[in-house]
């Protein structure tokens, strides 16, 4: 039996990585009240594996959690790192790679989005912005789940909003 207690932190590292940082944070200090535990400190994948290999990680990852979270930035829907066309493997035209792999040109985002949707984990998808724009969304998650914000506008300045990402958390 699978015991489902972690959340699946997923963004576009490149350049979202100030919001999952801010997650962190407020999960790491004693004075905020969000609580989880991350499923990215089950197993570390180094960035020279290959993307089949990193997406078997990831998948060990989705099946011990309850909650998948996705950051979305301005560039999260045009992702493509984690697509077999980038590996060394990848062998153009052919539905098998060198390794024996299907080959599949799935970003890992669109791969753990769709890997939240199958399993069947509770979904919030936070916006590194003000506002939730859902065109910037991966298409598999659009309507699905809790949408939120997880900044907002004060005195003229956009700060991190805690109380906005705790509700769609549900804590």
């Amino acid at each position: 039996m699978v015991y489902r207690t972690r959340t699946y932190i997923a963004a576009d590292w490149d350049h979202d990585f100030d919001a999952v940082e801010q997650l962190r944070k407020w999960n790491d200090s004693g004075y905020w009240s969000l609580s989880f535990t991350d499923a990215h400190e089950l197993h570390q994948s180094r960035d020279t594996s290959k993307p089949c290999n990193i997406k078997a990680s990831l998948k060990q990852r989705m099946d011990a959690s309850k909650r998948f979270v996705l950051i979305v930035g301005d560039h999260t829907d045009s992702v493509t790192k984690g697509s077999c066309q980038w590996c060394w493997s990848y062998r153009c035209g052919y539905k098998l790679c060198n390794v024996g792999k299907y080959v599949t040109f799935e970003s890992y985002i669109e791969y753990e989005c769709r890997m939240a949707k199958e399993v069947g984990v509770e979904i919030v998808v936070l916006y590194n912005s003000a506002r939730v724009n859902k065109s910037l969304c991966p298409e598999v998650i659009r309507d699905c789940g809790v949408h939120a914000p997880m900044k907002s506008r004060s005195k003229g300045y956009l700060d991190w909003d805690y109380q906005q990402v705790k509700m769609a958390l549900g804590m």
